[in-house]
């Protein structure tokens, strides 16, 4: 049962990823200057394979999953990519907002940025797939604390995932792994499953250098990831996972992650895999 939610969610999250893809291309929304990007070469780059991922993630989680876990995934991944996509398309780069502390200072100050809306956001919708998603065991506070924790860690690992995808295939690599932890759940395998697969067709174009996942698909894949995590830990597990995604966030503040790849040679070896 598992391996055949698996291949199913990898099946459609493939088949609806190149198919999104390659309708954008015959009618690109708003004209190909509003998808294009300068990557870190300094080449134009497109971001259209981010709402093809984000698709194809929903489609896989929706045909693979069952029950509370198939809502939640559907729910974290959708809301994820939207907000996501909603930075990638109207961010103000006159102004200078990087970061999560960048888009948090700004609320305080009362602005609200892109930023700090797909912040928002992609926290409301989280803390939505974590209630769908979360049986209720015991008493109603307990309830709530593991919808918050849950919450939380689906949040987290969509920003995390976002902070990875500076490189051509990084963000990939890093969900590709991420995807075959072991946990339980009812999006066990469907996440696994839609997340290769969805991996599987933007593969081409990230490592050659013509897409790039954005905000919009690089958020919907951790938040997938996270959503998986959130339903298929036990409690100590999911307080460490979330521990472990606050560090790193607060790391990423201070210490460049392309720097730390760049100087550990088996970081550096992998993360350059499959690039021109």
């Amino acid at each position: 049962m598992g391996l055949g939610r698996l291949l199913r969610g990898a099946a459609v999250a493939a088949a609806v990823t190149a198919a999104v893809r390659a309708a954008a291309d015959r009618q690109l929304p708003g004209g190909p200057e509003r998808w294009t990007r300068t990557n870190h070469r300094g080449e134009p780059i497109s971001l259209l394979e981010g709402p093809a991922v984000a698709a194809g993630l929903a489609a896989g989680a929706l045909a693979g999953g069952q029950g509370r876990g198939r809502a939640a995934g559907l729910v974290a991944t959708a809301g994820a990519g939207a907000f996501g996509l909603v930075d990638d398309l109207a961010e103000d780069t006159t102004t200078r907002t990087k970061g999560l502390r960048g888009h948090l200072g700004a609320l305080a100050e009362g602005r609200l940025t892109t930023g700090g809306l797909k912040v928002l956001g992609i926290g409301a919708t989280s803390l939505v797939a974590a209630a769908v998603g979360t049986r209720r065991t015991g008493s109603s506070s307990r309830w709530v604390g593991d919808v918050v924790v849950n919450g939380a860690l689906i949040a987290g690992t969509a920003n995390l995932l976002n902070l990875l995808d500076l490189r051509p295939g990084r963000a990939l690599k890093a969900s590709a792994a991420l995807a075959t932890v072991p946990v339980g759940g009812s999006l066990a395998a469907a996440g696994t499953g839609a997340v290769l697969g969805a991996g599987a067709a933007a593969w081409p174009r990230d490592l050659g250098e013509s897409d790039m996942l954005g905000d919009g698909g690089a958020n919907a894949l951790g938040a997938l990831l996270g959503t998986r995590l959130a339903l298929g830990l036990p409690r100590p597990l999911r307080l460490a996972a979330l521990a472990g995604v606050v560090g790193l966030t607060l790391a990423s503040e201070k210490v460049s992650f392309s720097k730390v790849i760049a100087e550990t040679p088996w970081l550096k070896a992998v993360d350059d895999l499959g690039r021109r």
